[in-house]
């Protein structure tokens, strides 16, 4: 049976294999010549993509049941964050310092909170995990059928990239999952062809074959195909050649990220009466609370159970846009390390000089 740590404690510490010079945020929005008092371009387009995404929450909020008044406290909710990212154009300081994707994304979850919704995409992470996991036992049979090594770990980093599709914080992949939904094989089929734009998946590949990882952090992201047939497959796999896995999950809702409420319900929902997910004893796997409450992650403030976890890892990931790629994707760690993802937004895209939708996976050994 699979251990838990205990409940996220409110005082927030650093994660102990971070090297010394840590910045969270990946993309620079601001040079230092600029006006401080002036909002910079790339703030402006980061500040005009959440304004976007306004009218797709507001949906998703007014149709939150859980919530009396839900359809006027959903529009108080948009007319205050939008309210918000107008004055943060006219002052870039004026909810705070440094203005960056962060501060915008905890803003959002604040004017949610003040309007009186706590969990707007619950209902649609509870479909999306019956779903995927009445796919998991067929997604891990796949898996074990590749006999080489090599090419069952490619099948497994694939999956993750096709299951990090569901990203409903996108506001392309949210229009195309209210039309027609999210199918997992499809996902798979449609990635774009190797190289990615951060493409160490044949360096990963050899570390795998020549070493075995004693300890894993797995910082997980969103609900539905991505946990449960993208990330699973991967911790099991891990388990079955015998590292102990820590998968850290979100203390509070954000978007469709899991929390680590829920991950312990998915959890339980998928092994069997002797502990074991599609074979593989879960007595090495842990769920850890992150302490975290952003689609993003600033790794200077984890909670304690999860610094306490990652003293003897070995192997640190960092799976999903927010967490990989937004931020943390030039992290470096005193223990090897894999950034993992898909690009969704342009802003990203056009920072990395790659194609929508395109993948990275980034592995750096011990620095």
């Amino acid at each position: 049976m699979e251990k838990r740590s205990s409940t996220c404690s409110s005082e927030l510490v650093e994660f102990p294999l971070l090297n010394e010079v840590y910045s969270a945020c990946t993309i620079p929005w601001r040079h230092p010549s600029d006006d401080p008092s002036v909002t910079a371009p790339i703030e402006l387009s980061w500040i005009n993509l959440l304004l976007n995404t306004i009218p797709s929450y507001k949906k998703r909020a007014q149709s939150d049941s859980s919530v009396p008044d839900a359809a006027n406290r959903a529009q108080i909710f948009a007319s205050r964050y939008a309210e918000i990212l107008e004055e943060l154009k006219k002052d870039p300081a004026s909810h705070g310092v440094p203005l960056d994707i962060r501060l915008l994304c905890r803003l959002r979850e604040q004017a949610l909170r003040e309007a009186g919704f706590t969990d707007i995409f619950k209902k649609v992470k509870e479909e999306e995990n019956l779903k995927a996991i009445s796919l998991f036992e067929s997604v891990v049979c796949l898996s074990d059928s590749i006999e080489d090594e090599g090419e069952r770990l490619e099948n497994l980093v694939r999956g993750i990239f096709a299951g990090n599709v569901f990203d409903l914080g996108s506001i392309e992949l949210a229009e195309a999952f209210s039309r027609e939904g999210m199918s997992f094989s499809s996902a798979c089929e449609k990635l774009v062809p190797r190289p990615w734009i951060i493409d160490d998946l044949d360096t990963f590949k050899m570390n795998w074959s020549k070493k075995k990882w004693k300890k894993v952090i797995i910082f997980v992201d969103n609900s539905g195909a991505d946990i449960i047939l993208g990330i699973l497959p991967f911790a099991r796999e891990l388990l079955r050649r015998g590292s102990q896995v820590v998968l850290a999950a979100n203390d509070l809702p954000s978007i469709n990220d899991v929390t680590y409420s829920e991950l312990i319900e998915i959890i339980s929902k998928l092994r069997d009466g002797e502990g074991f997910l599609a074979g593989v004893s879960t007595s090495n796997l842990l769920i850890a609370n992150s302490g975290n409450d952003l689609p993003v992650i600033d790794l200077r403030k984890v909670s304690q159970e999860v610094a306490y976890h990652a003293i003897d890892a070995d192997l640190v990931v960092l799976e999903g846009m927010g967490r990989g790629i937004e931020t943390n994707l030039y992290a470096q760690f005193k223990c090897d390390s894999l950034k993992i993802g898909m690009v969704k937004h342009v802003e990203v895209a056009e920072f990395l000089g790659s194609r929508m939708y395109d993948c990275v996976i980034k592995f750096n050994e011990a620095n």
